[in-house]
């Protein structure tokens, strides 16, 4: 039976909701069963057959200003007390450090008439550029790497037909009559060209740039260099980080190198310093092996001669703690001696230089900073008597001797 309703109203007309066209980018508010809430990340499911956009993800409402200060602030604490630390722990944004890169660039930079200085890092700490410079108005490139055979980088400007200059090759023993491989720096030698491309030149000229600036820049003393000496032999027979070269040096324009002020000073650092050498410890040099080099050498040397250049040996020296194992390992007369006869080329050696006997050796194998200028002062005076290639200058300083170096040095050295 139909209602009296039915009877007495008109039929409504059905309501429909009007029509919207979804917007392409629209938000459904409910995919499907377990969809994320709305706001959250849309993913490929929200948009069935369109091609994947960026994921977007809205900005929750929070005072970001605020916020962005609050970082930044605490970045600056953070940075700025990290360069505290670093400068007074002794570090200096004039140390700029050495890298491939830089080493590639001083060796891009020889001229035909170079004075060039090669060999491994007693050379390299031991030569005072400037007073070189002083004595003779000739300025040397630095050359030397640290950790490596002289011989090697000797062989790489002896047969490089357009150099026709002067090369000094400074000489640890162990180092230079070693019988294989080049050391730290036969990666820097190889790889050359690579580390003259734009893009590792760019990486050098900021780096500077930013080492100019902040102190805690500092390859050997970097947070993650710092964590792995926490290693202090964990793993049993593994040699530990703990033991290795720490910072030792500063670096300063033209690869000028010289030893690192903290560890002229008497106390711990110095102490790691001398132990990381192990006192030069190892086997007797093998005759035949040291014949093999002196041959190597001699070639290399004969090279250089034919297109107009020349070689001098130059022997800096050690402290006796190392210089008694380097003397049991590879005899003066079985090595500095036997190459000077077997090689056509002369040599200064620092048991012939009486101003530079009884110098300060902070850590035993490399020279002060004050002594490696009275070292240089005695080695290039003897320099210019063996090849005419260098003159001392008219107005040349006097001689310097050790006392100029050994004030203030402390007793128990």
């Amino acid at each position: 039976m139909p209602s009296s309703t039915s009877l007495s109203e008109p039929p409504r007309k059905r309501r429909t909701a009007p029509r919207v066209t979804p917007k392409a980018d629209a938000v459904p508010e409910r995919i499907h069963d377990g969809a994320l809430p709305r706001g959250l990340r849309l993913t490929a499911s929200d948009r069935p057959g369109q091609a994947q956009p960026v994921p977007v993800r809205d900005i929750p409402d929070q005072p970001w200003v605020r916020i962005g200060i609050a970082a930044a602030v605490a970045l600056l604490v953070m940075v700025g007390g990290w360069e505290y630390w670093a400068r007074s722990y002794g570090l200096r944004t004039a140390d700029i450090g050495d890298s491939p890169q830089a080493w590639a660039e001083q060796r891009a930079a020889v001229k035909p008439d170079d004075v060039l200085l090669v060999g491994d890092s007693r050379i390299f700490f031991d030569t005072d550029l400037a007073w070189f410079e002083r004595l003779t108005g000739v300025r040397p490139r630095q050359l030397a790497i640290p950790g490596t055979n002289g011989r090697i980088l000797m062989q790489d400007l002896a047969y490089d037909p357009a150099y026709r200059g002067l090369l000094i090759v400074g000489m640890a023993d162990t180092s230079f009559f070693r019988p294989d491989g080049a050391g730290i720096g036969g990666p820097w030698i190889s790889g050359y060209q690579r580390n003259r491309e734009p893009s590792q030149i760019s990486g050098l000229w900021i780096d500077r740039w930013l080492q100019g600036r902040l102190a805690f820049l500092d390859d050997d003393l970097r947070f993650s260099s710092l964590l792995r000496r926490n290693d202090h032999g964990w793993r049993a027979g593994v040699d530990s980080p703990y033991l290795d070269v720490w910072k030792i040096s500063e670096t300063f324009p033209g690869r000028q190198t010289f030893m690192w002020h903290r560890i002229e000073e008497p106390g711990y650092l110095r102490a790691q310093a001398r132990g990381a050498w192990h006192n030069f410890e190892g086997p007797v040099q093998k005759p035949a092996i040291t014949g093999r080099v002196i041959a190597h050498s001699r070639r290399a040397v004969e090279a250089l001669r034919r297109h107009g250049g020349d070689v001098v040996f130059l022997r800096p020296p050690s402290a006796p703690p190392i210089r008694a194992n380097e003397e049991k390992r590879l005899p003066k007369a079985r090595n500095w001696d036997a190459l000077l006869a077997g090689v056509p080329a002369k040599g200064i050696h620092v048991d012939d230089l009486p101003n530079a006997q009884g110098l300060y050796i902070p850590e035993w194998s490399h020279l002060s900073r004050a002594c490696a200028r009275v070292f240089t002062d005695a080695y290039v005076r003897r320099l210019v008597q063996l090849t005419p290639r260098l003159r001392l200058r008219a107005d040349a300083p006097p001689p310097l001797t050790p006392a100029d170096c050994l004030k203030g040095v402390p007793a128990n050295r």
